[in-house]
């Protein structure tokens, strides 16, 4: 048996000793359960777990589905050989265990991938509800890989509202058309995929697998694409983080953004979370308070002092030209050419109804966070001198 298996099987010639002796084991155990059954054919045929009692659970993970069909077949053609030849009558015995042989093995790794499903289940739930609560450890980057995680780079978290009937079948699909991985987990109503970068092409079909290589899809086309496999609703999408170890950041900004999205009329779907930066500000969210404070009032402040006082004067006046130049006691042109150079440092144009409201939100907190800065810290200091007036005593 050993040699036709070295014989008619490169791969079992490979596998370590310890391995091709629990191979053996099994074989042994079906030929002798086969021998059991045919002595009384009244019992069952036979028990799966006598069959693969022997082979310990590291087989199971070595030895693949096919191989083990490959391993039941050289068995049962070399079982005919030495005994189906010599008797004819046993041919039928044989055909019939074999057939239950190979039913019991299916159902053996059946089994396993079940169990596998549940716990990969368990262990993405839990991964994204770390990323959420951002309270992860080192183990993270581990534990995503264990789940398929093949993105070694930047990576963004998308929330929606879970549909009524949840499909992870066509989000994972969509998500393998646009070449990256994602991991997904439903928090109560909500729906969260953490999207990133596939690190090669191999993921995504052979006949795109060169565009996706060679043009990577932008993280808020590829919300667009996934935007299927979330019910109705808001669909908000983080910035995008270095890494799924930064992920934290852009879940809470998503999360935020959630939060307020009704509160913008014209609400894209999807919608970048730093849209939504004015509504998350004004809902007290302090990161969008940050970012605004970081990524326009400090660099006119920096740039120009007047640069600024043009960007509070021209919304405080209702962005009018003329208005803001006889404030500023300046010519027009003057004001768009400084408008201008705003949009050319902060890229933001004060000019858009939209972007207007963000740079007035930025402007008044900029201003309040510089007034709590320079407002003095005094402290109550007891007089050093008796107050004037009559003496209580002495009159």
């Amino acid at each position: 048996m050993t040699r036709a298996l070295d014989d008619r099987l490169p791969w079992y010639r490979t596998m370590p000793p310890s391995r091709r002796s629990a191979v053996g084991l099994v074989a042994q155990s079906g030929i002798t359960s086969f021998i059991a059954w045919h002595e009384d054919p009244e019992a069952q045929p036979w028990i799966a777990a006598d069959v693969f009692a022997a082979a310990p659970r590291e087989l199971l993970r070595s030895v693949s589905l096919q191989q083990t069909l490959q391993l039941i077949r050289t068995t049962v053609a070399v079982f005919e050989e030495r005994i189906a030849d010599a008797d004819p009558n046993m041919r039928e015995p044989i055909l019939r265990y074999s057939r239950e042989i190979a039913f019991a093995a299916a159902d053996v790794y059946a089994r396993a991938a079940e169990s596998r499903g549940l716990w990969d289940a368990r262990l993405e739930a839990l991964v994204v509800d770390s990323i959420l609560t951002g309270e992860h450890d080192d183990e993270l980057p581990s534990r995503s890989a264990a789940l398929g995680w093949h993105g070694r780079g930047e990576c963004a978290v998308l929330v929606g509202l879970a549909p009524r009937t949840l499909d992870v079948d066509i989000v994972r699909r969509k998500a393998r058309h646009a070449g990256c991985d994602v991991l997904i987990g439903v928090q109560g109503t909500r729906l969260v995929v953490v999207i990133g970068r596939a690190a090669s092409a191999a993921m995504a079909p052979p006949e795109d697998a060169a565009d996706a290589a060679a043009e990577p899809i932008e993280y808020l086309g590829i919300a667009a694409q996934l935007a299927e496999g979330f019910g109705e609703g808001h669909l908000v999408l983080g910035p995008t983080v270095p890494s799924i170890v930064d992920a934290a950041r852009s879940a809470k900004a998503a999360l935020a953004g959630f939060a307020v999205a009704d509160a913008w009329r014209r609400t894209p779907r999807p919608v970048r979370a730093d849209d939504l930066l004015p509504e998350r500000a004004l809902a007290g969210d302090p990161l969008a308070r940050a970012d605004l404070v970081r990524s326009i009032y400090q660099p006119l402040r920096d740039h120009s002092s007047d640069l600024l006082t043009t960007l509070a004067c021209y919304l405080d006046t209702g962005r009018s030209l003329e208005a803001t130049a006889r404030e500023l006691f300046v010519h027009p042109n003057t004001v768009r050419y400084r408008l201008k150079r705003i949009s050319e440092i902060i890229g933001w144009d004060a000019t858009g109804a939209r972007e207007a409201l963000a740079l007035h939100t930025a402007v008044i907190l900029g201003a309040i966070h510089d007034a709590s800065r320079e407002r003095p810290q005094r402290q109550a200091q007891p007089s050093r001198h008796a107050p004037r007036g009559k003496d209580p005593v002495g009159g």
